[in-house]
């Protein structure tokens, strides 16, 4: 999908009759009219970017996606072959459950992180809300 440039939006505005033969008031709703379908067109071409922009975005979260689950295959199977390399110094079970082990310890860890991480996140915008404040004052 190509994006859209200015050149695929047409931009015409009518002029209708000569400003001489026009009053102020017809000059100024004239220039209203204009005005409002140039406000519109921008607001089209904003949607068509925005919407080109999207199926960009669409297609890199599904590579993210397919990259994920490709890791977490390489997870599986490098778990597998860490067990039965263990097994050549203990037995396959021992090995199983110091393989499982690990990945509580792993996982246990990583949540203990992204809880801290999430504990500093403060969704409500201070800086905005001081500054409504000091604006209506």
């Amino acid at each position: 999908m190509t994006s859209p440039d200015r050149e695929a939006v047409s931009y015409r505005i009518d002029t209708g009759s000569s400003v001489g033969d026009s009053s102020v008031g017809d000059l100024v709703g004239k220039v209203a009219a204009d005005l409002s379908t140039l406000v519109r067109q921008e607001l089209e071409l904003a949607k068509a970017e925005i919407k080109a922009e999207a199926g960009k975005a669409g297609k890199g979260a599904g590579l993210l996606g397919g990259a994920g689950f490709a890791g977490l295959m390489v997870g599986i199977f490098a778990s597998i072959t860490l067990m039965y390399l263990l097994n050549f110094a203990m037995p396959l079970v021992v090995a199983a459950l110091l393989v499982t082990v690990l990945w509580a310890v792993v996982g246990a860890a990583l949540y203990s992180k992204g809880r801290q991480q999430l504990k500093n996140v403060h969704p409500v915008p201070n800086q905005t809300i001081d500054s409504l404040k000091e604006t209506t004052r």
